[in-house]
């Protein structure tokens, strides 16, 4: 039985886990560091809670914050006087009356993949084309060292790209099936020795994720887990908490901890996990088999997994089109931005993960939006309570593109009930802290690194601005105009100009449209 379930496991890995794809070149897009960069005249939205300020000047000494000044007062002249001094060889940026945020954080950032044909260049430009300055990447599909490389020559800045936190999945590159705790020990060790950042799970036997998990927070790594149906009756979200886990992906796990009158999932008796359609429609009927919201099983779990300190990152977006398959296919940056072959991908399909529409409508889509409602009630409130609630894409899969995706993640923080300012802080602050990096990373502060965003227009009051594509609004003369789309990017004081990344992405779909002959065309829909 053990083996069996080991190759379940590494089934499902398989999904995750592709041939490495083509690398981002090294190549200069952005400009900087400078030994001094000042930008002047912005309104500062922090992720610390605090309500937009400005105007302030921002000064960066190459890759550091080392003052915020503020400079006057709003519908008023600024402060020359009270300005910081340019320096001899500073860089200085008049951004007046545009906002500044910390660089978001992607909690759930895979690089792209051969089965969805998306080189890490277009991956990475869409990321930093929408404020994306650091990604975790859980699982590290590509190979340990492939990914390391590239957060290697991120770091540096040789390419453009956010900087990479890599963590391997669980029995990567193992020598051998790991059937036992003392084999588990031995992968955590090595993988720690690698240079791994840390360790995303997807479940196997009890004693094995026990050991696994302890051994890898002794050696001060992070962790986090998708706890996948094939393991999770026997280890769900409780038990990897408790064990030292520090995040879970999605949702998968949870339900399972607030069963009160099953201990498995009410699974048809023809149900085939293989079976994707089976996998996700199910799928959406679990948070109604959970205890219902404060209920007493619904607060002692919630408690439970705060006194622990343990983190949510629930990816709302990827599973959006199960609600409301049209509206995520018709999305209209596919035109421009998605990939013939990552439309392809998303296709419905029986090889492709996450192409499961083989034969879904209104039933299913009314089954995943009860079961949103139960999903963003727990999360909403374990925020409420002083939980840590991330954001993360999963985007490659299920309709959602790179980048524009974890800007969809943000309006359903929104859904969700979370105001504005507490997104930004799970955007930026939050992720900083469940990675470990909160000291340099998550909020504009004096010491910390020189990762922004710039926009235009106030985010606050219209997330959609953030999109590549903007948002649309009638101007004075009664003409519809887009208003928005990140202006710049900076990460480590290199400033990158937001909208030329995304006309790059663009050349790379129209020159790979031109030579294939591809047109978007919608599922099922004859060539005319």
């Amino acid at each position: 039985m053990k083996r069996i379930v080991c190759i379940l496991l590494t089934s499902i890995l398989s999904i995750y886990l592709s041939a490495q794809i083509k690398k981002a070149p090294e190549v200069k897009d952005g400009d900087g560091p400078w030994t001094q960069l000042i930008i002047r005249g912005v309104t500062l939205i922090n992720s610390t809670g605090a309500p937009p300020v400005g105007p302030v000047d921002i000064v960066v000494e190459k890759n550091r914050i080392v003052q915020i000044a503020n400079v006057g007062n709003p519908g008023l002249p600024i402060d020359k006087d009270g300005r910081p001094k340019l320096k001899d060889g500073g860089k200085e940026m008049n951004c007046e009356g545009m906002f500044l945020l910390p660089g978001f954080i992607d909690m759930h950032g895979h690089i792209g993949g051969t089965a969805q044909g998306t080189p890490a260049e277009y991956v990475f430009k869409l990321w930093m084309a929408h404020g994306i300055t650091t990604i975790r990447d859980p699982s590290c599909g590509n190979g340990l060292q492939w990914v390391l490389d590239e957060k290697k020559l991120s770091a540096e800045n040789k390419i453009t790209a956010p900087r990479i936190f890599a963590y391997t999945a669980f029995g990567q590159g193992a020598k051998q099936t790991i059937t036992t705790p003392e084999l588990a020990i031995e992968w955590v060790r090595d993988n720690a020795k690698k240079g791994a950042d840390g360790i995303k799970f997807f479940g196997a036997a009890p004693q094995i994720m026990d050991a696994a998990i302890r051994e890898n927070k002794k050696l001060g790594l992070r962790s986090c887990c998708h706890h996948a149906q094939m393991s999770v009756a026997q280890w769900n979200v409780l038990n990897s908490a408790r064990a030292g886990m520090t995040s879970m992906e999605h949702w998968y796990g949870l339900p399972e901890a607030l069963f009160t009158d099953k201990t498995v999932q009410d699974y048809p008796l023809n149900y085939n996990y293989s079976n994707e359609q089976d996998r996700f429609e199910e799928a959406g009927k679990l948070w109604k088999q959970a205890a219902p919201p404060y209920s007493d099983k619904w607060n002692a779990v919630m408690k439970e997994l705060l006194d622990l300190d343990f983190t949510l990152d629930p990816t709302f977006n990827i599973y959006d089109a199960s609600r409301d398959l049209m509206r995520a296919r018709r999305a209209e940056w596919h035109e421009d931005y998605t990939l013939p072959s990552l439309w392809k991908f998303y296709e419905p399909s029986r090889n492709s993960h996450g192409s499961y529409w083989f034969n879904w409508g209104t039933e299913q889509e009314l089954a995943w939006k009860e079961n949103y409602k139960l999903w963003m009630t727990f999360v909403n409130e374990y925020k409420n309570r002083g939980g840590r609630v991330t954001t993360g894409s999963d985007n490659g899969f299920i309709y959602q593109t790179y980048g524009f995706g974890y800007i969809r993640e943000l309006e359903l923080l929104r859904e969700a009930g979370f105001h504005p300012l507490e997104i930004i802080r799970s955007a930026t602050l939050y992720g900083a802290q469940a990675l470990g990096a909160d000291k340099d990373l998550g909020s504009i502060e004096v010491g910390k690194l020189a990762d922004m965003v710039i926009v235009e227009v106030n985010p606050l009051e219209n997330l959609q601005v953030l999109y590549g594509t903007g948002a649309i609004k009638l101007n004075d003369q009664n003409k519809a105009v887009r208003i928005g789309g990140v202006k710049y990017t900076i990460k480590d004081g290199v400033v990158y100009d937001a909208k030329k990344l995304l006309a790059d992405v663009k050349k790379i779909v129209d020159d790979e449209k031109a030579k294939t002959n591809w047109k978007l065309r919608q599922p099922g829909v004859s060539e005319f």
